[in-house]
Parts: C-alpha cells; sequence; structure tokens
C-alpha cells in the first residue's frame, strides 16, 4: 500500500508540475477573449477530457511497446528524464508565454481550441509522456503490477481535476496572482521539474550499470 500511496503522490506531483496549468493561464485566457463564463468552461472540461485520453492512450500503448520491443526500462528512465530536465530548465527562462503556441485559424473554433493547442501539446506534451512512461517503468513485481498501474491511472485523473478547476477559473486565478505571481511559481516549479528529472536520470544510470553487472548497491 505504502508503495503504491508514494507512487500515486510522484506521478500526481511531477504531471502537475510539467503541465503547470498556471503557464497555461495566459495562452487560455488569449483564446478565450471575449468569452463568457460557460463557454470557459465548456471548453475547459472538452479540453482536460482530450488530455485524459491521451494520457491513457500513451499509459496503455507505451506500456505495451515496452513489453513488445524489450525497451529497457533504465533508458526509458534516463530518457524520460532528460526531457524533464529539459523541461524544468526551459521554465527558468522568461519568454512570452504562448508565443508560437496558438495555431493559426483556430482562434474562432471551440473544437480545435480544446484539442489544439490547450490538450495537445499544452496538457500532454512531451514532458507528460515521458513522465508516464517513467513512473510506468518504476512498475517491476508481478504482484503489485495492478494496483500500481491504478494508482498512476488514479494521478492522471487527479491531475486532470485539478487542471479543470485552474482553467474554469482562468480569469479570477490571473487576477488574484498576476503576472509576477505566475512567473515566481513557474520558475519555482521548474526547479522542482528539473530535480525530478534528475532523479529519473541518476535511478536509469544505476539500474542500467547494475544489469550490466558494473557495480552494485548494498
Amino acid at each position: 500500500m505504502d508503495r503504491e500511496l508514494t507512487l500515486f503522490i510522484g506521478t500526481f506531483t511531477t504531471l502537475l508540475a510539467v503541465i503547470n496549468p498556471l503557464e497555461v493561464l495566459p495562452v487560455y485566457l488569449k483564446l478565450l477573449e471575449n468569452r463568457d463564463a460557460k463557454t470557459h468552461r465548456q471548453i475547459a472540461l472538452t479540453s482536460c477530457a482530450y488530455a485524459l485520453l491521451l494520457c491513457f492512450f500513451f499509459l496503455i500503448f507505451g506500456t505495451l511497446l515496452l513489453r513488445l520491443f524489450g525497451v529497457p526500462l533504465s533508458m526509458v528512465r534516463i530518457v524520460g528524464g532528460i526531457v524533464l530536465m529539459k523541461i524544468g530548465f526551459e521554465l527558468f527562462s522568461p519568454s512570452a508565454s504562448g508565443k508560437g503556441i496558438i495555431p493559426v485559424g483556430v482562434a474562432g473554433q471551440n473544437a480545435n481550441i480544446a484539442f489544439v493547442p490547450l490538450a495537445m501539446p499544452l496538457m500532454c506534451g512531451p514532458g507528460v509522456i515521458a513522465t508516464i512512461l517513467g513512473m510506468t517503468s518504476t512498475i517491476k513485481h508481478s504482484a503489485t503490477e495492478l494496483a500500481s498501474f491504478v494508482a498512476i491511472v488514479t494521478a492522471i485523473v487527479a491531475t486532470m481535476v485539478v487542471t479543470y478547476f485552474c482553467l474554469a477559473y482562468a480569469g479570477k486565478l490571473s487576477e488574484k496572482l498576476g503576472a509576477m505571481g505566475i512567473d515566481a511559481i513557474t520558475r519555482i516549479v521548474g526547479f522542482f521539474v528539473s530535480a525530478m528529472g534528475v532523479a529519473l536520470i541518476f535511478d536509469g544510470v544505476i539500474e542500467a550499470l547494475e544489469t550490466h553487472g558494473v557495480t552494485t548497491l548494498h
């Protein structure tokens, strides 16, 4: 039970940090300029539903690929860690939120907005995919594999619920936090995302070395 709880907390916090709903707020508000509150909630719900389905797709499809092609789990951790570390470093750099993310010609189409760019790549981008595969790769023991899988699924659902509320009340959050508040939180989140990436890389390297008999841990 402790293992599953730890996996849930780790997956939930990592996914929430990688998605970083506060970073999505400026893009979301720009896309839905002059829309009423009902439309805001509708688009928020639709985009989170799309992102949830995409996460489940990569969770199941990614797991099958790992088993089918025999990809070493240590390599998955290392690659996932590199992606997370890169995203974390980018969050430190000041940049115009949403620059280059809003596709031309979709600003007036609700369905397209919900899927692109909100669901993908903002909510379900490379960092989220890497996190899901990285956490899935930590499931080693068949006796607890099902429970661990359920923990990851629950963490994904919980992350999307939190993201939905952040988007549904984006206007109020943006007013209360302000540009400086959002920027400060984004930089703090970037630090922790980088730390999580380094941890995944470290675990992957140690596991790879142990697999090849280079070193053993006591």
